[in-house]
């Protein structure tokens, strides 16, 4: 465990991409397996111990350090781990050797809620401030310190000197500590079995557009749809057929979308989003409701009759990568495109669509056509090389992801709240509002702020700080860790959509804010009212 918490250590102070590559990639030659596969799952999010949270480390620190100290470091250093880590007593008497990384995972999956409290101290006790830290953020499960999956996975392939799209092709096949996924890569043993098994293939992925002008004789569009990028895998063998839906990061979500599951009986790998039905069929969206819809099926560990009813869900399709046993993903786009038309009509129409190609002569009368997409369902478009193969990840001048220009409204900052993490000593986290009421009669109770949304990006360094100090500048209330602020600081708040919803006290969620300008010009009774947002709501 020593040597993974020095890994965390410097990978917490080391921003060059490179200079992490190297330190996880010489981790994972020096330690013996499995630490070295549980460490991977660990930096990779991995790893899941259910009865080790938050909670429990709160409810642990606690019972040790006086509360009021506790919330307060807690508040003023902005991460739970690390704050624990620094507080935690040291143990009177002797204690055990500080802990394998393997000897730490089995201690945290054998774990309940009846006996974390007890047996997550004695691991504790065992160990110094960096152990403590690595501990806590390994069973948490949230790392936090810029590491990506990807990047988790690039520094395998580094360390081993394999590529990484093998490393891509097997992981997901895979479970932690990766022992099968070592002896091939370190030990030269013969790639991972992965027949007949219904393995997530990583997605193609699109750069965006920016100011690049393409020629629609070389790429063809399609409307980019506002849901979730799933994949669907199907595989027969001589022990039976499988089906297994995969969210975009390789996460199998079939207990959430059964019908989906039951609906595939094709043997095929297939890309595409998921949506769920509106109440009007037909139009720009082909019967596709809001993401507002879709978010009552995510996250659902239990799926009732009902919601099944009132949020079917169904698949508009993109491409397919694997049909009927045969791997097209080196096929070009205009290819696979053909492929994918002739499976449709094996496939039931009330789960899969496909995505139809929006026609355009030209670049500019395509922008036309963007211009004017306001619907629900759609995002923007996608620009496809039509003699493009499928790459995984993200390969340059292949696909094109255009946006539509986002929705644009002002409001007034209401509350803010510290960032995690490097953030931890910023007021980073912003709640604004919009006019209820006629802001010009507020001194007779004519108009309130009420809440339309939360944002905490599209900001520079330099303005963040500058809000930061403002923020403390005027703070006329506290609740905890949030501060209630003069009502006088301006956002022009972007935004993808707006939809009702009863959650919230002003009767609207925003989808996607993020601030897109800070007005110190302009005075807060000159921000938006309700009402601007409401006409935004697409019928």
């Amino acid at each position: 465990m020593e040597r993974f918490a020095a890994l965390i250590d410097m990978l917490v102070f080391t921003r060059s991409r490179n200079e992490k590559l190297r330190l996880i990639a010489e981790y994972l030659r020096a330690t013996p397996d499995p630490d070295r596969g549980w460490a991977l799952a660990a930096l990779t999010d991995g790893l899941d111990f259910k009865a080790v949270k938050s909670t429990a480390i709160r409810n642990l620190m606690k019972d040790r350090i006086d509360p009021v100290l506790w919330s307060l470091s807690r508040d003023f250093v902005g991460d739970t781990a690390e704050t624990a880590s620094l507080l935690w007593p040291e143990p009177a008497g002797d204690v055990a050797p500080p802990p394998t990384v393997s000897e730490a995972v089995s201690l945290l999956s054998a774990m309940n809620r009846s006996s974390v409290t007890g047996e997550l101290a004695q691991l504790l006790d065992r160990l110094d401030s960096s152990g403590r830290y690595a501990l806590l953020k390994l069973a948490t499960g949230a790392m936090r310190i810029g590491i990506s999956t990807r990047l988790g996975k690039t520094a395998f392939a580094q360390a081993f000197d394999v590529s990484v799209e093998d490393v891509e092709e097997y992981w997901h096949a895979l479970k932690p500590p990766y022992t099968d996924l070592f002896a091939w890569a370190a030990d030269g043993n013969e790639p991972p079995d992965t027949e007949n098994i219904p393995l997530f293939r990583p997605f193609m992925l699109a750069h965006p557009l920016g100011d690049t002008e393409v020629s629609m004789d070389e790429y063809a569009a399609e409307w980019k749809w506002d849901g979730i990028r799933v994949q669907l895998v199907h595989v027969t063998s001589d022990q039976g057929s499988e089906t297994r839906l995969y969210s975009r990061s390789g996460d199998d979500i079939s207990a959430t979308f059964p019908e989906l599951v039951d609906a595939l009986q094709i043997p095929a790998v297939l890309d595409g989003e998921l949506l769920v039905r509106g109440s009007v069929q037909g139009g720009a969206s082909g019967g596709a409701a809001s993401f507002n819809a879709l978010q009552q099926r995510l996250g659902r560990k239990t799926v009732s009759k009902k919601m099944l009813a009132e949020f079917p869900a169904f698949v508009r399709l993109y491409d397919v990568m694997q049909s009927d046993g045969e791997d097209v993903r080196a096929l070009g786009w205009e290819e696979r495109r053909t492929r994918l038309e002739a499976l449709m009509p094996h496939l039931p129409q009330s789960h899969f669509d496909i995505s139809a190609i929006v026609e355009a002569g030209s670049f500019a009368e395509l922008a036309e056509i963007r211009q004017a997409a306001r619907d629900d369902a759609i995002e923007g478009l996608m620009l496809k090389k039509r003699d493009a193969p499928y790459s995984a990840g993200r390969k340059t001048g292949l696909w094109y992801k255009w946006k539509r220009d986002p929705l644009l409204i002002d409001c007034v900052l209401m509350y803010a709240q510290r960032g995690s993490g490097k953030r931890s000593s910023f007021y980073s986290d912003y709640t604004f509002g919009c006019w209820n009421g006629d802001p010009d009669q507020i001194s007779d109770g004519g108009a309130e702020l009420l809440p339309v949304g939360k944002a905490y990006s599209g900001f520079t360094d330099a303005e963040l700080k500058k809000i930061d100090r403002y923020v403390r500048q005027h703070t006329i209330n506290r609740f905890g860790p949030v501060r209630e602020t003069e009502k006088t600081l301006v956002f022009e708040v972007a935004f993808d959509s707006v939809h009702e919803s009863k959650r919230h006290k002003s009767g609207l969620a925003m989808r996607f804010p993020r601030i897109h300008r800070i007005r110190w010009d302009k005075p807060a009774h000159e921000a938006d009212r309700i009402e601007a947002l409401h006409a935004l709501i697409s019928n």
